[in-house]
C-alpha cells in the first residue's frame, strides 16, 4: 500500500502500516523537500514526489526520490490519502482513472466516497469497496464511545460538548488561538451528523468550542440511557471495546498532558494515544442519565482505524474482530489498561 501525504497523519499512518505482518509499505509521496521528507528514507521508506513540479526541488536538496506519484500508484494495491483537506477530492480522480483502491481522511466529505469508517461500526460493509473515508478524530471518538453501549441496549439519545484543541501542536507557532475561545458558528457542531454517516441509526447532537491549547481534545457526554442502569453495567459496556481505555483521576492522570506523559512513558511513537481515554471515575449514572468525558489525541486515534480500513477494503479479512485483533496488537493497545493495572 502507499501513502500520499507525509504530515502529521501521514506519518503514522506509514509507522503504523510498517508495524503490520500483512502489510508492505509501498513507498511515501509528498512534495516537501524539508526535513519531513528527508525522515521518510532515513526510516528506510521510499519516497516519490507527489507533484511533478517539485521534484526538481526535491531532488536538488539531497532528497533520494524514487519516482512520481504514478510510479507509486503503479506498485500499490491500495493508498491512504493524508494530504491536506479538500486536496485529496481532487486526487480522487487520480486513484479512479488508476483503478486503484483509495482510502480519505476526515476532513473531506461522506459524499468523496459515499462510506465512512470506524472499525467497531462500519468495517463489514466496508468489505472489497473501491474506497472509504476515515472520519475524524472526534467523530471516531464519537462512534467508538456510543457504539459500545449500543450491544448493551443503554443508548437512547446523546448530546455532547466538545473542547477542540486550536491547532495541530508542530504547526502551533503559525497560528491558532490565544487568550480567547471560538465558539463553532451552529449548533449541532459538524461531528454529530459525521457520527451518522457511519451509523445513522445515532441520535446524536454535539456542540464545540475551540480552546488555546494543542495536545488534544476533551469531550463532555450526556446520555439518556434506554432505562435506569448501575454505573458498573456501563462501564462494562465500555470495556467491550478495546479502544476506550477506561483511565482515573486517582492514578493522577488528571489533565490531558498527564495521560500525554503516560504514553510517552509507554513508548508510543510520537506519544501516541490510539485509544479514547475515558475517565472512569468521574463517570456518574443517574437514573436513566449518564455523564462521562474523556480525551482524544487528535493526531494518533484514527490511526488504527485507517489500517483496518485497509484490510476491509482489500477483503483478505473479513472478521472486522480479526482485523481489529491484528491492529491492536501490532500497535500495542491494550497497554494503557495493563499498565494501570486493569479498570
Amino acid at each position: 500500500m502507499a501513502v500520499n501525504g507525509y504530515g502529521v497523519i501521514g506519518k503514522r499512518v506509514a509507522d503504523a502500516v510498517a508495524r503490520q505482518e500483512d502489510m508492505e509499505l509501498a513507498g511515501v509521496s509528498d512534495i516537501n523537500a524539508d526535513w519531513r521528507s528527508r525522515m521518510v528514507t532515513q526510516k528506510g521508506f521510499r519516497l516519490y514526489s507527489a507533484a511533478s513540479e517539485h521534484n526538481d526541488a526535491m531532488r536538488d536538496s539531497g532528497l533520494d526520490v524514487t519516482g512520481a506519484l504514478d510510479d507509486l500508484l503503479s506498485v500499490a494495491e491500495i493508498v491512504v490519502d493524508c494530504t491536506p483537506k479538500h486536496v485529496a477530492a481532487r486526487n480522487v480522480e487520480i486513484y479512479r482513472e488508476k483503478g486503484i483502491k483509495f482510502i480519505v481522511q476526515g476532513g473531506e466529505k461522506h459524499a468523496v466516497t459515499g462510506h465512512s469508517f470506524v472499525a467497531e461500526a462500519s468495517y463489514e460493509s466496508a468489505l472489497d469497496r473501491d474506497s472509504t473515508r476515515v472520519v475524524s478524530c472526534n467523530t471516531t471518538s464519537i462512534v467508538r464511545t456510543l457504539t459500545a453501549l449500543k450491544p448493551a441496549g443503554l443508548l437512547h439519545r446523546a448530546r455532547g460538548t466538545l473542547l477542540r484543541r486550536a491547532t495541530d501542536p508542530w504547526e502551533s507557532h503559525l497560528g491558532g488561538i490565544m487568550n480567547t475561545l471560538v465558539p463553532e458558528p451552529e449548533i449541532p457542531s459538524h461531528q454529530g451528523p459525521d457520527a451518522r454517516s457511519v451509523d445513522p441509526e445515532l441520535d446524536v447532537i454535539t456542540m464545540a468550542v475551540k480552546v488555546p491549547e494543542t495536545l488534544a481534545h476533551l469531550h463532555y457526554w450526556a446520555v439518556q440511557l434506554t432505562r435506569p442502569a448501575e454505573k458498573e453495567e456501563v462501564l462494562e459496556a465500555f470495556r467491550s471495546s478495546s479502544r476506550i481505555a477506561l483511565i482515573r483521576m486517582a492514578d493522577g492522570l488528571t489533565a490531558i498532558n498527564t495521560v500525554k506523559e503516560l504514553m510517552a512513558d509507554l513508548g508510543r511513537p510520537h506519544d501516541n494515544l490510539y485509544e479514547v481515554a475515558l475517565w472512569s471515575d468521574m463517570l456518574k449514572v443517574e437514573g436513566d442519565e449518564l455523564f462521562y468525558g474523556y480525551m482524544v489525541d487528535n493526531q494518533a486515534i484514527v490511526i488504527p482505524e485507517t489500517i483496518d480500513a485497509i484490510r476491509a477494503l482489500v477483503g483478505k479479512v473479513r472478521d472486522p474482530k480479526e482485523s481489529i485483533a491484528k491492529t491492536n496488537a501490532a500497535l500495542g493497545i491494550g497497554a494503557v489498561t495493563q499498565a494501570l493495572g486493569g479498570q
